[in-house]
């Protein structure tokens, strides 16, 4: 069961943090401060949410062997 709570935290962070770095690279073309070439959904986005999705399966709660 631990390993499900962690799995399911990981993919939550993952979604979130996507759903996040996309809205502000949207801000950000739209504001004319970055360039028009930075896309939605792009390897910065998609890099930027693994990190986090695995920082999360990190810190979840794990099964103790014993």
């Amino acid at each position: 069961m631990p390993e499900f709570v962690a799995s399911l935290l990981a993919a939550a962070a993952f979604c979130l943090t996507l759903l996040a770095l996309n809205a502000l690279t949207r801000l950000l073309i739209q504001a004319h401060i970055a360039p028009s070439d930075l896309g939605e959904t792009g390897f910065l986005q998609v890099g930027g949410a693994l990190l986090m999705a695995r920082a999360a399966y990190r810190r979840s709660p794990q099964r103790r062997p014993g």
